[in-house]
């Protein structure tokens, strides 16, 4: 709990995690394997939408036999299988099934249209993609289509595609059969007639430390990269992220959040298999009101979720109240949770022992995480704490680690941070110096070491030779009671170089003015963090898993703003 000595030393801002639990050298099969063993006749997967639940037991089963089609397809160790799609059962299953084979899963953001999709396949070199057939308005189908017209002229498993050189096998998700493509469901058939003890054998060569998951980062400047991870990372960061929330094989964790980043498959997919705890999936992607009604039908004791997921579900409350008695404890991620927030979900959703955290892609991704007796302060201002076996510095760009209280750029050590980007050693080197992975994040240490990430090095806005973070003036205006969200960055300025600009989101019904919210934020910091510019609207531009996209936000203010000047003059 947190009572463990986790705090700064020598008053530098260098902390190091507890050694127990010891890390375990396994493989996801392994690890897998194991659970299947301990929990077979428990519940292991509910894919709500798909009205489909598995038992752990026939959850096995299930991933023998899709590893076994993949093998009938000549897919081998080190082989690259994409994956775009939704959330859905196939998903989850062909996590585990190319485990097995020591094949590298790559991870496909469903919101990825016809340039993203070539550029991921060919920076990895996939040799097949497993895709869902559509999901709202993308028809995955007919977009592989015509980037690979060859496919209709092609037996499935024989693609050669101009455009796609290494892309061999395509496979659909579901029972139909396209020209070209495998289904899924021909997976069960293609591997009945494999050798399970060849199949045995090859799980046994794995190693712990092999690459097994490609994940590919934002790409908000420049191309995606793809962040290769290990078996030993993912197993390990799963379970002692839900070490932190005191799941156990008697709990039933809702998963809204996509599969396809860290916080879908690493904390939530595999930090429920380290327990034995049933997964539970309320649709393909986030609905606020499906996702409550999931909370209580399937009696669930935990939620993942961003911020703004949470801020979802509680309007959604307001409109129509549900029985969460069940809840106790979940993770709040990805982006700084407001204090209103936190007391809105421990009182309305009944979770009292939500946590929060924080890390990145490249470690795993978890390296601060809370304690589900911190207090709500701690919670709301800060990342928590530092996991098991991770070191963790705080530099100043001199790369000297700073005094307990100082800002400066995070820093991570430890078995957590990634093999390096695929195929990208300059990138690598650059993120990666001594085995530390260089964040690009600015963060603070309390005497605890409780941890508070306050901006990214590059949202820094620098106004006339002062340093402004935005996460400082974002919990401000927060607080004013007719607010519901806000986002704070910096455009260009010719007299200051950069201005402080903010979006805010107004509470259902309430009404408040640029002026007044200025006065508010003029009555609590320095004159130079209040906004010149608010902007008040309806919703964010959003990633798929739900983080604010500024850079986004600052190129639509420019503009807006350059056409006010214009209808001005």
């Amino acid at each position: 709990m947190s009572s463990e000595n986790l705090a700064p030393r020598g008053g530098l801002s260098h902390v190091r995690g507890s050694d127990v639990p010891p890390l375990l050298s396994q493989t996801i099969p392994q690890f897998f394997r194991n659970t299947v063993e301990r929990f077979g006749d428990r519940q292991a997967l509910v894919f709500c939408e798909e009205k489909i639940s598995l038992t752990y037991t026939e959850f096995g089963r299930a991933v023998g036999e899709i590893a076994a089609g993949l093998f009938a397809l000549g897919l081998e160790k080190g082989d690259r299988v994409g994956i775009w799609s939704p959330n859905r059962v196939e998903w989850v299953l062909t996590q585990f099934a190319t485990a097995q084979l020591g094949l590298i899963l790559v991870n496909i953001n469903p919101a990825y249209r016809h340039s993203e999709l070539t550029f991921s396949l060919n920076k990895v070199g996939c040799k097949a993609l497993i895709a869902a057939k559509r999901f709202k308005s993308s028809n995955y189908e007919d977009m592989i289509r015509q980037i690979a017209p060859e496919i209709d002229h092609c037996v499935p498993g024989q693609l050669n595609c101009k455009k796609l050189p290494q892309l061999c096998s395509i496979i659909i998700m579901g029972e139909s059969k396209s020209p070209g493509m495998h289904s899924f469901d021909d997976l069960y058939s293609l591997g009945r007639d494999v050798d399970a003890g060849r199949m045995d054998w090859l799980t046994e060569q794995l190693h712990h430390d092999d690459a097994i998951n490609i994940q590919f980062t934002s790409g908000t400047t420049g191309q995606p990269k793809g962040a290769t991870l290990s078996h030993y990372n993912i197993v390990n960061n799963a379970r002692y992220v839900t070490d932190r929330i005191c799941l156990t094989e008697q709990d039933r964790l809702a998963l809204p959040v996509p599969l396809y980043h860290c916080f879908g498959m690493v904390m939530g997919v595999l930090g429920a298999v380290s327990k034995g705890a049933a997964m539970v999936f309320p649709s393909g992607s986030f609905d606020p009101a499906v996702t409550l009604d999931v909370l209580e039908s399937e009696g669930c004791n935990a939620v993942y979720g961003v911020p703004t997921m949470f801020v979802a579900m509680l309007s959604e409350l307001e409109q129509k109240p549900r029985n969460l008695s069940t809840m106790r404890t979940g993770i709040m991620s990805g982006a700084p949770c407001p204090e209103d927030v936190m007391h809105r979900v421990n009182k309305e959703m009944n979770m009292a022992e939500v946590t929060v955290c924080y890390g990145m892609t490249e470690t795993s991704p978890v390296s601060f995480h809370g304690f589900v007796d911190d207090s709500t302060d701690k919670r709301c201002q800060t990342v928590g704490r530092v996991l098991p076996h991770l070191e963790v510095k705080i530099i100043n760009e001199n790369d000297e680690i700073v005094k307990v209280g100082e800002k400066g750029q995070l820093c991570t050590k430890g078995y957590s941070v990634m093999k390096g980007y695929w195929d990208d050693d300059e990138q690598s080197r650059d993120s990666i110096k001594d085995g530390w992975m260089h964040s690009g994040d600015l963060a603070v240490f309390d005497p605890q070491g409780y941890c508070q990430i306050v901006g990214r090095l590059k949202d820094m806005i620098i106004r006339g030779g002062e340093n402004i973070f935005p996460r400082e003036i974002e919990d401000c205006m927060i607080r004013h009671p007719n607010i519901s969200d806000v986002q704070v960055f910096g455009i260009a300025d010719q007299k200051f170089g950069e201005i402080v600009c903010a979006w805010v989101i107004r509470r259902s019904g309430k009404s408040v003015s640029e002026a007044e919210l200025q006065e508010f934020v003029r009555g609590q910091l320095s004159y130079f963090k209040v906004p010149a510019y608010i902007r008040f609207v309806d919703e964010f531009p959003l990633t798929v898993t739900g983080k604010p996209r500024k850079f986004i936000m600052r190129q639509q203010m420019t503009e807006w703003l350059v056409k006010l000047s214009g209808q001005g003059a």
